[in-house]
Order: structure tokens, then sequence, then C-alpha cells
């Protein structure tokens, strides 16, 4: 029988979910014997912000410090993690995280669903825009599972 599963990516952020998420993916991981990414998207900043400091307001912020910020934690995170990969991207979270799945031919998503409603609203979801584009099965962590591990 051939390996069903064989790349599995985490998408985090900085939160009890995101933790939650990476759990569950290393388990599965464990389980499949499939190399795990750990996966981080920077967003941009926001249009106006960034007009803003193009009609001479001060830079809105420091794409190489957040950059190294960035990798730094997602670094630390992934050394926890057995052989775990740290993945930084940068652009839209969402088309992102998918547009590299493709590329890195990953085999299943697994991510954390934790925004309220009116986060959702403002900001849109990730994971929902995930688990309708992604090139793979999602696996979709809830809140509560934030708490239960």
């Amino acid at each position: 029988m051939p390996d069903l599963i064989r790349h599995i990516a985490c998408c985090i952020d900085d939160s009890d979910a995101g933790t939650a998420a990476l759990d569950h993916a290393q388990m599965l991981a464990e389980l499949t014997g499939a190399p795990l990414s750990v996966v981080h998207v920077i967003a941009p900043p926001p249009f106006l912000l960034t007009m803003a400091a193009g009609i001479g307001g001060a830079p809105v912020h420091d794409d190489d410090a957040q950059r190294e910020a960035g990798l730094a934690w997602l670094q630390a995170v992934a050394d926890g993690r057995g052989d775990a990969r740290a993945v930084l991207l940068e652009g839209h979270p969402g088309e992102t995280a998918c547009a590299w799945a493709v590329a890195e031919s990953v085999d299943m998503i697994v991510v954390a669903s934790h925004r309220g409603r009116v986060e959702r609203a403002l900001l849109g979801s990730f994971a929902s825009y995930v688990s309708h584009h992604a090139p793979c099965p999602v696996l979709l962590i809830p809140p509560t599972a934030a708490h239960e591990s």
C-alpha cells in the first residue's frame, strides 16, 4: 500500500490554538513517518499604512527586522518538534500558504480555527481560506483543542 501522507504542513501563529494544531500535526507526522513543516506567513502591512509611509511618513514597519524575528521564533518552535522544518513565508497568508503547499507537494495541512465572528468579519479567516483552496486535505483543529492539549 503506498504512503498516503508523505508531507505534513502545520500553519501556525503565536497562540494556544496554533500550539494545539502543531501538537496534532506532530502526532500525525510521528504516526505516518511523514516529514513535518511548521509554516508561518508574515502578512504585508495594510495598504493605507503603506501609502502613508510613501507620502513622507515614517516607515510603517521594518521588513528585515520582522523577517528575522519571525524566523527566530519559528525556528525555536520547530526545533522543539523533532525533525520539523521551519518555513517562513511572506504575502497574503491564505494564498501564500496554499501556493507553497502546491509547490512543496504537501499531502495534508493542519491549521487552527480560533478567531471569533467579529475578527473573521473584519480580517477574514485563514482557516476558512485554506480549507477551501488547499491542494490537499485540511485538518482544522477547533479552539477547544487548545485547552485539552
